[in-house]
């Protein structure tokens, strides 16, 4: 296999996370947008399986819901219009896997995007919820304001996440022009 997995986030985010799914588990993808990332793991978790999808926006769940459609895999996802910090209360535990890609909804408003404070709480109920030996994987773009806000927050918690009970890493395309994305990942050791 010659495909290269490591010139965008969400590729990155991806590959780690097929590492981690199996067939029949519970995911989240906390920010469904144009349903990318709600299509990947619908496919990842099976017929078994169930993916909760969250976005806020109504244009996000109209287009995740046709694309699931499109591929035949909408009974595997339940889409929830909320915000991703409301998770713990649609999401039952555990949860093998999460995924966050951060900013705006593409082809839309850049205006509105995700914001640190209820990222982070999200990342946090996200944590409380997580299976052990399941991963949070967080792509942040840090090119805009509130982007770069996020970064140093998300940054600055899971920084302080205890060794004993998580891995924390971080991966930056640091050769790429245009402030490409950062990739952090959360493993739950126990």
């Amino acid at each position: 296999m010659n495909e290269t997995i490591f010139n965008k986030g969400v590729d990155i985010t991806h590959a780690l996370l097929s590492l981690k799914i199996s067939p029949g588990d519970r995911v989240v993808d906390a920010t469904c947008g144009n349903g990318h990332d709600t299509l990947f793991l619908a496919r990842a978790v099976g017929q078994a399986g169930r993916v909760y999808a969250f976005d806020v926006q109504s244009r996000a769940i109209e287009q995740t819901q046709a694309r699931l459609a499109q591929h035949g895999l909408s009974e595997r996802v339940e889409l929830i219009q909320a915000g991703h910090e409301s998770l713990d209360q649609y999401v039952p535990r555990p949860v093998r896997a999460m995924v966050f890609n951060l900013g705006y909804l593409p082809g839309s408003d850049k205006r509105r995007v995700t914001q640190k404070a209820t990222t982070v709480m999200a990342a946090q109920k996200g944590l409380a919820l997580l299976a052990p030996g399941g991963i949070i994987m967080i792509v942040i773009y840090a090119g805009h304001s509130e982007g770069a806000l996020e970064k140093k927050a998300l940054h600055e918690f899971s920084a302080g996440l205890s060794q004993q009970e998580y891995n924390v890493f971080v991966i930056d395309l640091i050769n790429q022009a245009n402030n490409p994305p950062v990739v952090l990942g959360i493993e739950k050791v126990k």
